[in-house]
């Protein structure tokens, strides 16, 4: 009886409900049983001497007889029960979210970054962009890495995010060798998502350029993020503008290599964005945002949990053999 306790019947789906329907005989099997006994009349059959059945009440003979029958359904109905392949009750949803993703920020850092198209400067922008993001993701573990020629992990995936915006704040350009190396640092991102990540991982990757240092290619460092089922989405910061009144102006150079960006983006399933201004960067930051919330709902629906009749053929089997041994104990036949 302990399995069939543990059992919450209403958190379950079936698979085959069309089996539950014989759960209709077995009132109909009971209600017989009940019209039978009125209609004959004997003694039961007991293997008990006179003397045990003297220290029996006079009912309880009456409930071991009837509370076989009881048994014996309760085991028929879970066997029909385990027919229709009840499926495990789902997580739920809040429980699934709360596990998170895997995300690693890879910020450029090059002294073009250093420009003032955005305000303060690129760079300023993209981190006080990348905190707000953060601060919305309270879940996942995040991570960051930052690239010039080259690239170093500025801190590991975590979820201590306080720690990790401090280390955002700390980032200046300059500590590296100068250059734009992309595959570089999309490289140690993919290195920075280790084998013991959630199910889940993702690469944002932002640059104001086109990759010029680094013996990986943007392009080889997609295929591996691919290989490790890592979704990077790309972002180009910084716009072909004028700036200044009419004596003086200054042109903000843009050397982004869209093509490039859009290529990693496809290989890994993520998607390109251009940010010309800080306000259009906190939006990519939204859409980011709501694409990996969208890809969680579309999991949890699509996940079908197993089904499992086991618990259900070990109670029929628990309430089927009780049944029997009481009947053998108790009586030998109905007169």
């Amino acid at each position: 009886m302990l399995a069939w306790i543990h059992i919450d019947f209403w958190n379950y789906n079936f698979l085959s409900p069309q089996w539950l329907w014989l759960l209709l005989l077995l009132p109909l099997y009971f209600l017989g049983l009940i019209l039978r006994s009125r209609k004959e009349k004997g003694d039961f059959k007991t293997s008990l001497d006179i003397q045990q059945l003297e220290r029996l009440d006079g009912i309880l003979p009456q409930v071991f007889h009837w509370g076989t029958h009881v048994l014996f359904l309760l085991g028929v109905a879970s066997f029909i029960i385990a027919l229709a392949q009840p499926l495990g009750a789902p997580k739920n949803q809040e429980d699934e979210f709360s596990e998170g993703i895997d995300i690693i920020l890879a910020m450029d850092i090059s002294g073009s970054m250093m420009q003032t198209d955005f305000l303060p400067n690129r760079l300023e922008a993209a981190k006080a962009v990348a905190k707000d993001f953060i601060d919305g993701r309270k879940n996942d573990r995040i991570g960051l890495v930052a690239y010039e020629g080259e690239a170093y992990t500025a801190c590991p995936a975590t979820r201590n995010h306080s720690f990790l915006k401090k280390c955002i704040d700390k980032l200046q350009s300059g500590y590296l060798i100068n250059g734009t190396a992309i595959g570089t640092g999309l490289g140690t991102a993919v290195t920075r998502l280790r084998s013991d990540s959630l199910e889940s991982k993702v690469i944002i990757l932002l640059t104001d350029g086109a990759s010029n240092r680094g013996e990986l290619s943007p392009l080889e460092a997609a295929e591996l993020a691919k290989q490790k089922d890592i979704t990077v989405y790309t972002i180009g910061v910084g716009g072909d503008q004028n700036v200044g009144g009419f004596f003086s102006s200054q042109l903000f150079s843009s050397d982004i290599d869209e093509k490039t960006l859009e290529k990693i983006a496809d290989i890994t399933g993520g998607k390109y964005f251009r940010a010309k201004d800080k306000n259009s960067l906190i939006e990519i930051y939204d859409k980011i945002e709501q694409m990996e919330t969208r890809k969680l709902i579309d999991n949890y629906i699509q996940q079908e949990p197993p089904t499992l009749p086991l618990p259900f053929i070990l109670s029929g089997l628990i309430c089927i053999t009780l049944a029997w041994v009481i009947r053998k104990l108790f009586f030998e036949a109905i007169g």
